[in-house]
């Protein structure tokens, strides 16, 4: 995961624990709009994670078939 992509997790799970503590207090437009916030930022970093295990397979995949082929 990149830098930004761990900036995205811990603002977003930051988010979504002010959103909780809003709703413990009844603040329920501060709640849906931080929370809103929060899970974008979660998405985020979700995409970022899934983007960059997409790219090691797709290396480990090349690496294992250039193997193959000097093999042969």
């Amino acid at each position: 995961m990149s830098g930004l992509g761990r900036w995205s997790l811990w603002i977003g799970l930051g988010l979504i624990v002010v959103a909780v503590l809003a709703r413990a207090l009844d603040l329920i437009p501060v709640t849906v709009i931080v929370g809103i916030l929060g899970l974008i930022g979660v998405g985020m970093a979700g995409y970022d994670w899934l983007y960059y295990a997409t790219q090691r397979a797709d290396r480990r995949r090349r690496a294992r078939k250039a193997e193959r082929e000097q093999g042969r």
